[in-house]
C-alpha cells in the first residue's frame, strides 16, 4: 500500500492532492511523516501497528509536545493544499485536546502565559473566535512585555554605543565600570594598616553615541519551524526602534512578503500580523529588501531563516552577491532565540556565505554585540 492509498482511509479524496517539493528532500516522505504524527496513534489503537491502546496517548495537551506541534502545523500548511491542511488541522484540534483553547475563553485564561503558549497561539491564531482572540492578545502582550524587559537588560548597554575611555558618565552601569580609573581616583583613601581601599568615588565610562544612524533591515522567515525566532525578532525590532543609532525596516515572508515597518516598534502588533507556516521564497524576500537599501555602506540586512529555499536558489545567490558588491553588510541567522540551536539547510547557507553573508545562530544579546562591531 503506497502513501496515498494508506491515507485515503483518513483523508478521502484530499489524500490525492499534493504539492511539489517546496524544500529539498522527498515531499512524499515528509507528507507521510506529518500524517503519521497525527493519525499514527489511531492505527496503533486499532491494532494496525504494534503498541498499547492507552487512551492517555491521544491527548498531547499543552505540555512538552507544544514545540513539536507548532513545527508540525507549519509542516502541514507547507506540504498540503489549503483544504487538505484545514481538514488535518480540524482533526488535530479534536485529537490533541486543543478544541477548548480555540473556543473556550475560560480555558485559555487558566493557562500559564509563557513562550511555548505564545507559539501555540500564533500557530492557531487564524482559528480563534473573536472572544478568545481578545484574550490571546492580552496573553501575547504579557509574554512579550516580560521577554522585552529581559532582553532590554541584556542588550541595551551594548547597543547604546561603544565605551569612551576618555569620558565618564553619571549613569551607573556595571558594563561601563572603570576599574582602573576608580582605583586611581581613590588611592588617597588607601589604609596600609588594614590593606583596604575605601571607594569614595566610583567611575563609569560614558558611551559614544552615533550621529548618523545605520539602516537595519530585519527580514524574517515566518515558516512554522521559525516560531521562536519570529518572536525574538519582533521583540528585537521593537528594542532597536527605540534607539537613535538605528533606523529599522521589518519584513516578514513566506511565499508572500509583508512589510511591517510601521509596526516595528510594537512587537505585539507584529506578532498578531504574522502567519506561521506555509512555503518559503527567500529570494523574493531578499529582492524586496534590496529595494529598500538607500545607503548601502550604512545598511545591515539581517536575514532570519532556516535557508530551506522553496523559490529559486540561483536567484537568491544572485541577489545576495549583488548586495555584497554594493557593500551592504549581511547577516544570515539560522536562529535568533534564547537557545540559538538551529536546524537549517547548510548547503544553501554555505553558498550565501561564499558571497559575504555571515552565517550564524545567535541569542539576541549576541546579535546586539555583533551589530555594535559591524556598525562601529
Amino acid at each position: 500500500m503506497n502513501q496515498v492509498e494508506r491515507w485515503r482511509l483518513v483523508l478521502g479524496r484530499y489524500a490525492e492532492q499534493r504539492l511539489g517539493s517546496p524544500r529539498p528532500g522527498s515531499s512524499e516522505d515528509r507528507m507521510d511523516s506529518a500524517l503519521e504524527y497525527l493519525y499514527g496513534r489511531e492505527y496503533r489503537d486499532r491494532g494496525v501497528r504494534p503498541g498499547s491502546g492507552d487512551s492517555a496517548d491521544r491527548s498531547g495537551g499543552l505540555g512538552d509536545s507544544v514545540p513539536t506541534l507548532v513545527d508540525w502545523l507549519g509542516e502541514v500548511r507547507e506540504l498540503f493544499p489549503r483544504k487538505t491542511a484545514e481538514l488535518v488541522e480540524k482533526h488535530a484540534l479534536d485529537r490533541y485536546g486543543l478544541t477548548d483553547l480555540v473556543t473556550d475563553p475560560r480555558m485559555l485564561e487558566r493557562l500559564e502565559p509563557n513562550e511555548e503558549l505564545l507559539k501555540t497561539l500564533l500557530a492557531l491564531k487564524g482559528m480563534l473566535n473573536p472572544e478568545v482572540l481578545a484574550i490571546a492578545r492580552r496573553i501575547i502582550q504579557q509574554v512579550v512585555d516580560e521577554l522585552r524587559r529581559k532582553l532590554e537588560a541584556e542588550i541595551r548597554p551594548a547597543l547604546s554605543g561603544r565605551r569612551s575611555l576618555h569620558r565618564h558618565s553619571p549613569l551607573k552601569l556595571a558594563a561601563n565600570f572603570d576599574a582602573v580609573g576608580t582605583i586611581r581616583r581613590n588611592l588617597k583613601n588607601y589604609d596600609p594598616e588594614t590593606g583596604k581601599l575605601v571607594l569614595e568615588k566610583v567611575l563609569f565610562f560614558e558611551r559614544n553615541t552615533r550621529r548618523l544612524p545605520w539602516d537595519i533591515i530585519v527580514c524574517v522567515d515566518q515558516s512554522g519551524s521559525m516560531a521562536g525566532s519570529v518572536i525574538h525578532s519582533a521583540v528585537m525590532a521593537g528594542i532597536l526602534s527605540g534607539l537613535p543609532a538605528f533606523r529599522i525596516r521589518l519584513v516578514v515572508f513566506d511565499t508572500q512578503i509583508v512589510d511591517l515597518t510601521e509596526y516595528a516598534d510594537d512587537p505585539v502588533e507584529v506578532l498578531m500580523s504574522v502567519q506561521l507556516g506555509g512555503g518559503t521564497d527567500i529570494a523574493k524576500a531578499v529582492q524586496y529588501c534590496a529595494q529598500l537599501v538607500e545607503n548601502p555602506a550604512r545598511t545591515v540586512l539581517v536575514l532570519v531563516t532556516d535557508f530551506f529555499e522553496g523559490g529559486s536558489p540561483s536567484d537568491l545567490v544572485r541577489v545576495v552577491k549583488e548586495l555584497a558588491e554594493a557593500r551592504v553588510t549581511m547577516l544570515g541567522l539560522a536562529a535568533l532565540d534564547g537557545d540559538a540551536y538551529p536546524s537549517y539547510d547548510r548547503g544553501m547557507a554555505q553558498r550565501l556565505a561564499e558571497h559575504e553573508m555571515k552565517i550564524a545562530a545567535l541569542t539576541p544579546a549576541e546579535m546586539a554585540n555583533w551589530l555594535v562591531e559591524v556598525t562601529a
